[in-house]
């Protein structure tokens, strides 16, 4: 009775707070013009003529969409006549799943969690099943999936002990969101712990592994790959910084700086985590009197250029692959990472801050079979001392390739011996269906 009367004050909460989380897209669109579009499907009113009966999958972001594509793609093999509906909530997911999968599946936004407009979202659709994952946990959505006896799946489940502490403080919500589930397929021991000692019920709580792991360098990759290669005029050594946000730019570009005297030929590539930091970032480049090139401008890379800016979408992953050393952004703060998995994949090199905690169980691996470089520096150190620590380590790299090779391979292993993650996941849903 307790939890009925919770669900239904949340309910009543975000219905009354629709208008303003509409207001709060429209102020994004000033920066993002694409949060703009589209806004309907955000209402549940889905225009498109869509199949029913299907599977909803949701996948929030570009990192989640990248990671769901081996898990996707067994999908359709398998269920070739079953209609898969692939939903993200911010723009640039939305062009990576049309970037990846174009027609093969159908795609919309995931709307808001509001019941009315989650109502219209599962009238249109009729799925048979809705799978989430790792921490997206969409009450009214679970509970109105429930009621329609749709199967719920949670895969690739992460719960972090941070996360879990904030959780436990509404609990009157998130213990009968996760009871709903019929599977609960955890990364790690540790996670599904967390999701158990919330008040998931254990006789649905597997552990499946990372579906991280699970990238391969496909034909598209290779050839995106000889394609950006090609724009590198000469033989440059390269340091690329991946998904970074704001603080970070700053830290790589002093250290840049000190590393350009030990390395003249040192070409950074730098890719921006959100498309609507491009300019401003290309601006900082400016500032720090470095000779910046961006990607969507098709000129070349001479040997005079510093910066190559990535500022296009889907391109991350096959420039790993022209990088000596890469660097993941958000580690610096208290962002908690990005995925060094895929540089991983091409057996490169990796140096990340201090602040992975978004990915503990992958660091501990990399740890163990030393495949990873990660600085001394914490949350209390000086903005010096991480742009010394910083260049100090990467420089070791560039002068040192046997131990470049040896991070870069030790790396690769722990890839290799963690996937299938996205089969066991299949399959568990394949067995509610």
């Amino acid at each position: 009775m307790r939890y009925t009367f919770s669900l239904f004050i949340y309910r009543l909460l975000l219905l009354l707070l629709l208008p303003v989380v509409i207001l709060l897209l429209v102020i994004r669109s000033h920066s993002h013009t694409a949060y703009r579009q589209r806004i309907l499907e955000r209402l549940g009113f889905i225009l498109t003529k869509f199949q029913q009966g299907g599977i909803v999958v949701h996948a929030a972001s570009v990192g989640e969409v990248i990671a769901l594509k081996p898990f996707i793609e067994q999908l359709l093999l398998e269920e070739p006549n079953l209609p898969i509906t692939l939903t993200t909530f911010t723009p640039t997911g939305s062009a990576q799943v049309q970037k990846i999968f174009s027609q093969r599946v159908q795609h919309c936004y995931l709307p808001l969690d509001v019941f009315p407009c989650t109502w219209l979202f599962l009238k249109k659709l009729k799925p048979k099943a809705l799978v989430l994952m790792e921490t997206e946990l969409w009450p009214n959505l679970i509970a109105q999936c429930h009621q329609r006896n749709i199967k719920l799946q949670l895969i690739n489940a992460r719960l972090s002990d941070k996360s879990m502490r904030s959780y436990r403080k509404i609990d009157w919500l998130i213990k009968p969101c996760l009871q709903r589930f019929d599977n609960i397929l955890s990364q790690s021991e540790d996670n599904q712990q967390n999701f158990l000692d919330l008040g998931a019920n254990k006789d649905v709580c597997q552990v499946a592994g990372n579906l991280k792991f699970d990238l391969q360098i496909n034909p598209e990759v290779k050839q995106l790959e000889q394609e950006l290669s090609q724009v590198i005029e000469g033989e440059r050594k390269i340091w690329l910084v991946a998904s970074t946000h704001p603080g970070d730019e700053q830290l790589i570009l002093k250290s840049f700086t000190l590393l350009k005297q030990q390395h003249d030929d040192l070409l950074l590539i730098l890719v921006p985590r959100h498309p609507e930091r491009f300019e401003s970032v290309y601006q900082l480049c400016q500032q720090h009197n470095m000779n910046t090139v961006k990607r969507s401008s098709k000129n070349l890379i001479n040997r005079h250029d510093d910066i190559w800016l990535i500022d296009t979408l889907g391109e991350l992953l096959a420039s790993c692959g022209l990088a000596d050393v890469v660097t993941m952004g958000g580690s610096f703060s208290n962002i908690g990472g990005h995925n060094p998995l895929e540089p991983a994949l091409f057996k490169k090199a990796i140096v990340v801050g201090h602040d992975m905690a978004n990915f503990k169980n992958v660091m501990t691996q990399l740890h163990s079979q030393q495949g990873i470089e990660q600085l001394s520096t914490d949350k209390n150190s000086s903005e010096q001392a991480v742009i010394i620590a910083l260049s100090e380590k990467v420089g070791g790299l560039f002068t040192d390739q046997h131990k470049r090779d040896l991070l870069g391979g030790n790396a690769f292993q722990v890839v290799h011996v963690n996937q299938g993650a996205s089969e066991r996941s299949m399959k568990a849903l394949l067995q509610l269906l």
